[in-house]
Order: structure tokens, then C-alpha cells, then sequence
């Protein structure tokens, strides 16, 4: 792995190379990010550490920067790239197409939601003299939305989103020290989602029966422990959250198993509202939106295969499970793709 990575700093940095899953349309600066995060990647290697500081106290994980180096990771290319286990799981296409085409049939929608890579919207706070918001540090990932967009595949992408509105009145889109993205970030994918999921397809709203309230509150950033042994660790961040109670009872939102919509996905679908916070998240504010909660299957490993593993376990508790849903939305950090542990193809009921 370490000799890949070697080849690949040389290699990506020359004009108009082709290495593994990396695209000949990439511009020369695209080609130098690539270059430079696979280089801070290799660096963390030898340390054996996961993680990078950068300067305001940004933290970053490595398999985002390995994410962001290898371009593109599906077709013949995936299983030199992929974590899969099995290298006939490697790719994440298939099993994605033959998701949707299973839930097509029962007459539910799929809307794919990646989290953009937290080193793809901040750029500059780890690499000299980048502004991603000029530069597309992620362009193979963007390739990856329009192969999976024309194939009949509905990809909501957050990143130019995540760029315009990346500082705001309530903070950065991202934690600095964690993983995740922040509350404020948390909010705007919500209502992104609502969004798209209202163009798609028609959902009677709810009633208003919430409120909702910003509040500041302090967390312990899942990075910090995974910094390279002589580097200080950061003490806890301060970010603000968004808490969405149940108007009548003042009690935070619940999961619906009888509502038409499903959220399915990891950890960015539990932060907030299981973890560093309750009550302020993902689906906390998509109900809030909505005037009715959504469903949640959630997990804090990957989002690739145990939570379709968790919807076929619910479907066979609940033959009817299924029959109650009219879109379900997959939420998971965009590095899954090749981070994941495999992607099979599994049946969603029995």
C-alpha cells in the first residue's frame, strides 16, 4: 500500500498521467490536490496515525485524504483502490443500481445522499494557496454523481451547498475536531433533502406541531485521539445545534416505522440526535420540515451494507414495512466508496 502511494505522489503530479482509477480529463491543479493529499496520507501512514491537524484547529481524518488522492474508484479500477474485503465487492456501482432497481419495484424512490468530504469543502486549512471553491478538489466524486445520475440514479450533492454556506452565522459546515458535519451543516442538509425529496415526489405536510431553538453546547471531537502520538490534542469544541422538540409534549422528535419516508445511512444520521446532542438531528430537523418524523435505520459503522442488512431485518419482522415507504434516503460519508469493508448486493426483503 505504502509503494502505491509512493508511485501515486510521483505519478498523479506529472501532467496527463492515468493511474488507476485517476480520470486524463483532470485539469493539472486537480492533479497537484490529488498529489499533495496522497502525500500527507503516506506521511500519517508511517506514523500510523489516522488523523491530520491543520491551522485553526482543524482536525482531518486520513482515509478522506486517501479518498481525495486515489480518483476515480469504480469500474475495473475499484478493487485495486476499494477496503473491500472481496475484491467482487469492491465496486460500489452495482450494488447501488440493484438497490434502487429492488426498490423501484415495490414503488419507492431512492435519494442518494453522501456527505461531502469534510478536506473537500475546507481545502484551505490543509493544503497552501487552495481555495476549493475555485478549484474542485473532488472531481471524481462528481464524475461518479453523473455515471450514477445517468443510469436513472437520484444523487443529491451536497458540496456546492456545503462551499457557499461552509461559515455561517451558527459556525462552519464541519466540526473542527470531529468527523462529522456540524449543526449547522446538519441543518442545511436537512432542508436540502426536504427539497429534493418535495420535487421528487408529492407529500402531504404535516401539521405544525414543533419548535425549534439554537443552542451552544460543547463536544469531544472524535479526531483528537487519532493524531500522530507528538502532536497536542485539542480539548473540546463549542458549536452550535439546532434542537427540535415535539410542541405539545416537549419531548424530541421520535422515528416513525409507519411514515412514507426512511432515512438510512451512518453516523451522520445519529449525530445529534443519539450522540454530542439530542433532539438536533438529521431527522429532527427534516421532521421539523416536514411536519412529520421520518424513519431512521442508523449506524455508527458504515453506511454501506449493515444498514440495508438492518432494513432487511426490519422488512422481515414487518412484511408490510416496506409497503408503508414512498422514498428512502441514503445518507453516508462519500469516502464509504471505497472505505467500506465491501459492497454486495443485498436483498431488501425477504
Amino acid at each position: 500500500m505504502r509503494l502505491f502511494y509512493t508511485l501515486a505522489v510521483f505519478i498523479l503530479a506529472s501532467a496527463g498521467a492515468n493511474v488507476l482509477g485517476v480520470s486524463p480529463e483532470l485539469t493539472g491543479k486537480q492533479r497537484k490536490i490529488a498529489a499533495e493529499f496522497a502525500a500527507k496520507f503516506q506521511a500519517l501512514e508511517k506514523q500510523n496515525a489516522h488523523a491530520i491537524s491543520g491551522p485553526d484547529g482543524w482536525l482531518f481524518l486520513a482515509a478522506d485524504l486517501r479518498f481525495l488522492s486515489v480518483g476515480c474508484f469504480w469500474g475495473d479500477v475499484a478493487p485495486k483502490i476499494s477496503r473491500a474485503q472481496k475484491p467482487e465487492h469492491a465496486d460500489p456501482l452495482p450494488a447501488i443500481l440493484d438497490f434502487r432497481d429492488q426498490l423501484k419495484q415495490r414503488g419507492i424512490e431512492l435519494l442518494l445522499v453522501p456527505v461531502p468530504p469534510k478536506p473537500a469543502i475546507y481545502a484551505d486549512k490543509i493544503l497552501a494557496n487552495i481555495d476549493p471553491r475555485l478549484c474542485n478538489p473532488a472531481p471524481c466524486l462528481h464524475q461518479f454523481y453523473d455515471e450514477l445520475r445517468s443510469r436513472g440514479v437520484e444523487v443529491l450533492d451536497l458540496e456546492p451547498l456545503f462551499l457557499e454556506r461552509r461559515e455561517g452565522e451558527h459556525g462552519p459546515v464541519f466540526c473542527r475536531t470531529d468527523t462529522h458535519w456540524s449543526g449547522a451543516g446538519c441543518v442545511l442538509a436537512a432542508r436540502a433533502i426536504v427539497g429534493r425529496i418535495r420535487h421528487t415526489i408529492s407529500l402531504a405536510p404535516g401539521a405544525n406541531q414543533y419548535v425549534a431553538e439554537w443552542k451552544s453546547i460543547e463536544i469531544k471531537g472524535d479526531l483528537a485521539s487519532l493524531l500522530p502520538a507528538d502532536i497536542a490534542k485539542p480539548g473540546e469544541e463549542r458549536i452550535d445545534v439546532r434542537t427540535v422538540l415535539v410542541q405539545s409534549t416537549g419531548k424530541a422528535v421520535q422515528a416513525d416505522p409507519d411514515g412514507p419516508v426512511l432515512v438510512l445511512g451512518d453516523s451522520h444520521t445519529l449525530v445529534y440526535h443519539e450522540f454530542h446532542a439530542e433532539g438536533a438531528g438529521l431527522i429532527d430537523q427534516m421532521a421539523d420540515s416536514f411536519g412529520f418524523a421520518p424513519d431512521l435505520i442508523g449506524t455508527r459503522g458504515s453506511g454501506a451494507s449493515a444498514v440495508r442488512v438492518g432494513l432487511y431485518r426490519r422488512s422481515h419482522r414487518d412484511p408490510q414495512y416496506l409497503a408503508k415507504k414512498k422514498i428512502i434516503v441514503w445518507c453516508f460519508a462519500a469516502r464509504e466508496f471505497i472505505e467500506a469493508d465491501g459492497w454486495p448486493k443485498l436483498p431488501v426483503a425477504p
